[in-house]
């Protein structure tokens, strides 16, 4: 069986997006700051599922080749999945997508949808996202779906894709996960060209 992990990219005080973020504003105001690493380089990247291609250095494509092949399945939060547009019908990973969620949208509730609504919470999405991955990965994206998995002890590893920038405000993914620490194994770090990756295994 696979692993349950987030690969992000977070600024260096701990923010996702920068805040406002809506539909026509995804990363929130500052917030395309995270992700001037993608198109800064000299290396092709697709993105598996999409059409996007993005240009990063060698040593990124090389760290993010490995983890975004090893991905089966996906679990986001609804917010994401709106602020997203549903990424037009083509999730990132290209595998099936879970999508928590108190009210599933009428409109993709279809024969053929590339997603899976759930209602029921972030335990039963997992749970689903494992059994459709089989032996491959699940990619968790979205803070609040990350804070969630952390707090119930779901997550397995933590992939952070460190931007030299400080926001001041916005999303920040390390909030409401409790109060007792929570251990960390350090996997790797690899220097990159406008970015750090750090990799992380979570202790229980």
């Amino acid at each position: 069986m696979g692993i349950v992990f987030v690969e992000i990219s977070v600024s260096l005080d701990g923010f996702v997006a920068g805040p406002n973020d809506s539909p026509l504003q995804p990363l929130g105001e500052g917030g395309e700051r995270l992700f001037q690493w993608y198109l800064s380089g000299d290396t092709e990247l697709p993105l598996p599922g999409t059409a996007m291609t993005f240009r990063v250095s060698q040593a990124s494509a090389e760290f993010l080749q490995e983890h975004w092949r090893s991905i089966g399945a996906m679990v986001a939060g609804r917010r994401m999945f709106d602020i997203a547009n549903a990424w037009h019908g083509h999730p990132p990973g290209g595998g099936p997508c879970f999508i928590v969620t108190h009210h599933p949208p009428q409109e993709w509730l279809m024969e053929g949808s590339p997603f899976t609504f759930v209602t029921d919470g972030v335990p039963a999405a997992i749970q689903q996202a494992r059994h459709a991955a089989g032996d491959r990965n699940v990619g968790v994206s979205s803070a609040s779906i990350v804070q969630q998995c952390l707090a119930a002890g779901l997550l397995d590893e933590i992939h952070l894709d460190l931007v030299p920038v400080l926001l001041g405000s916005g999303v920040r993914l390390f909030d409401h996960i409790g109060t007792a620490p929570i251990g960390l194994e350090r996997l790797r770090v690899i220097e990159a060209s406008g970015v750090t990756h750090m990799q992380f295994r979570v202790l229980r």
